[in-house]
């Protein structure tokens, strides 16, 4: 058996140093045995790996007596309920697994993490994700002051856990604000207002996400303009890597549409110097994917980071462009309204200077706009009352639902186009807007 678990960040760190791209699922099942399985089969995947616990529907809205009454019924849950399997139950799943090899990360998806947070530091875990905001506005109507309040203790919880050899990590989920069609300067600031709120509320090891959007070459720059605003940004001594996502939105039907946009990201993540990514599988359009299929995407991008070479010089990520040109503009912006966070957040949106596109919580504004360019590139129609000019064509056509839903489709039917064929258009069979942690 190997030494103790390594940080997160280390470890992580560790494997960029080797030139190794970290890969992790989305995984998560209510019984420990299924669990326990997908863990161990993700530890031995060909691939440089971390592990996820990923909490199911009851825990993250804060209903234990439901995940308790689920369990108690026999009923097969969409993740594994930390806060409600007894302690000794989750120790004994990661007993032999989670060491310095292999760190496992709980993902959830809660506007209040406190008893998740709770649950894993009892369980000698130390790395989880989410945010204030990026766990607020996008999964329901909890008012964004309470989320902000609860991600503050929850970040205190976290940070009070460390033991010696333990750096306890957070990851912001900022970079995936609905998952898609969000322009990419909003999702750069969002992750890095929420890390700079994690070490106000005392972490020192941090993650910067972004989703993977709908332009390659965007893309590269969003990521660049994210780790260029983080090593501005954060304070001196907080570890940091950034974390992409394969794409959030509506996913390919096809097995062959759905491996070539994966192994699209894991050249993505290689390209603009992420250090880590989430995948996700040939299933993501039809059904929870078995823990072979998250295991065949984990080495499948992993494979495709190999192949992709050697990262850029460092000299070559640091640029940002428009985008973060658009992304300071923001951050400075928030935090010209107040020094602390848990303040200036809530103001921000009150005010409109931050507002997420297609976004209907009460909190937020409601008054951007976006665009898919001709080019691909993802535009501001309408920026509302944000420090940011519109950017799309003035010819742009306003969009309507329909266009709202061919927007959302865009990707998938990108790449379940045959290579030499013709788009394969079909009517959706439903509309996903939410994003899964």
């Amino acid at each position: 058996m190997s030494s103790a678990p390594r940080p997160f960040g280390a470890f992580v760190a560790d494997s960029a140093a080797a030139g190794r791209l970290v890969v992790q699922p989305r995984m998560g099942f209510g019984d420990p045995g299924a669990m326990r399985t997908g863990l161990e089969r993700t530890r031995a995947a060909t691939a440089t790996t971390v592990g996820t616990l990923t909490i199911d529907s009851y825990t993250r809205v804060g209903d234990l007596a439901g995940a308790r009454g689920a369990l108690d019924e026999g009923t097969r849950l969409n993740g594994y309920p930390i806060a409600t399997h007894p302690l000794a139950v989750t120790r004994a799943l990661l007993d032999g697994l989670h060491d310095a090899d292999f760190p496992v990360q709980v993902r959830h998806g809660s506007a209040r993490p406190q008893p998740i947070v709770r649950a894993l530091v009892a369980a000698g875990l130390d790395a989880t994700e989410g945010g204030p905001v990026s766990y607020c506005l996008p999964y329901g109507r909890t008012p964004l002051r309470e989320s902000v309040a609860a991600w503050a203790e929850g970040c205190e919880l976290l940070a009070a856990s460390a033991r010696p050899g333990s750096v306890p990590h957070l990851e912001s989920f900022g970079g995936c604000l609905l998952g898609q069609l969000c322009p990419p300067a909003l999702l750069v600031a969002m992750s890095v207002l929420e890390c700079l709120f994690f070490a106000q509320h005392g972490l020192r090891s941090v993650s910067l996400s972004y989703a993977q959007q709908t332009d390659p070459g965007q893309d590269e720059e969003a990521v660049r303009a994210l780790r260029r605003l983080a090593g501005e940004l954060l304070p001196a001594g907080v570890d940091h890597h950034v974390v992409l996502y394969t794409y959030m939105g509506v996913y390919p039907r096809t097995e062959h549409g759905a491996t070539r946009l994966l192994e699209a990201s894991a050249r993505l993540a290689v390209r603009s110097g992420a250090q880590r990514l989430l995948v996700k599988t040939t299933a993501e359009s039809r059904r929870i994917p078995t823990v072979d299929e998250n295991v065949r995407a984990l080495e499948t991008a992993a494979a495709a980071a190999a192949l992709a070479g050697p990262p850029p010089a460092p000299a070559v990520r640091a640029c940002g462009g428009e985008v973060y040109a658009q992304a300071r503009a923001l951050v400075e912006a928030v935090l010209g309204l107040h020094s602390d966070l848990a303040r200036a957040l809530p103001a921000a949106f009150a005010r409109g200077l931050l507002d997420v596109p297609f976004c209907l919580h009460p909190d937020n504004a409601g008054r951007s706009r976006s665009v898919i360019g001709a080019d691909g590139r993802l535009r501001w129609s309408d920026t509302g009352a944000m420090p940011i000019r519109p950017d799309a064509p003035a010819d742009s056509a306003r969009l309507t639902a329909d266009g709202l839903l061919t927007a959302l489709h865009h990707m998938a039917v990108r790449y379940d186009r045959e290579p030499s064929g013709p788009v394969a258009a079909r009517p959706p069979d439903r509309l996903t807007t939410r994003p899964t942690a």
